[in-house]
């Protein structure tokens, strides 16, 4: 079972998480919390997989309260955790990156996009929503210097750089698949050999990547 913790100081949006995921079979909501500085004790006393995170809440916001879960603790302890953001809130979704976020969804995702988002972060990976990934494409694009083409981009095959750059105009694998024309777990045997190469953790930080060193 993937355990999960509910942060948003909205209490209606708390049990409308929790509906959506109580339906599945292998995800369970351990916890919730109201507020930054109740998750921290929730997540000390449950030990969850997957902290869904909001950005505004009392106390200390997610971002701080992301940025305490992920420091000071082992890979083993530290939970992934997935930001919930809107459109209004574009300007935190870099700090969360650097603050240790796994992912980025927006609080209207569809159901199941929730529910699959919980799973991938759980399995160590990252997601972002397409449109929050433009979103940060675009910040980094409008805002970050290009640098000359690093050494380790120079190790990536055509194929991989291809992939590079489908995967940071927000495109998910499966799109990236038809693109390409190729199967969709060829895309994944990419992604996860670009992630190794360039010694990243996940695709919102290849995407960022791919934008900064000029692939784009």
């Amino acid at each position: 079972m993937i355990s999960v913790i509910i942060a948003d100081d909205q209490a209606l949006v708390r049990a409308g998480f929790r509906m959506i995921l109580d339906e599945t079979g292998d995800i369970e909501v351990a916890g919730e919390a109201g507020d930054g500085i109740e998750v921290l004790s929730v997540v000390d006393r449950t030990r969850p997989d997957v902290v869904l995170m909001d950005v505004r809440m009392p106390g200390i916001d997610g971002i701080e309260a992301t940025r305490r879960l992920r420091s000071g603790r082992t890979a083993d302890t530290a939970p992934h955790v997935i930001i919930l953001t809107t459109f209004d809130l574009d300007e935190y979704v870099y700090e969360g990156l650097r603050a240790g976020a796994s992912g980025f969804l927006l609080k209207d995702t569809l159901a199941a996009d929730l529910v699959a988002a919980v799973r991938v972060v759980a399995a160590g990976q990252g997601v972002a929503s397409p449109t929050v990934t433009r979103r940060l494409i675009a910040h980094f694009t409008g805002t970050a210097p290009r640098p000359p083409d690093p050494p380790r981009l120079q190790s990536l095959t055509a194929r991989e750089r291809d992939v590079l750059q489908l995967l940071a105009e927000g495109l998910s694998n499966q799109e990236i698949a038809r693109r390409l024309l190729v199967g969709e777990g060829t895309v994944k045997t990419h992604v996860h050999r670009i992630l190794g190469k360039l010694e990243l953790r996940d695709r919102v930080q290849a995407a960022i990547y791919a934008h900064q060193s000029g692939i784009i």
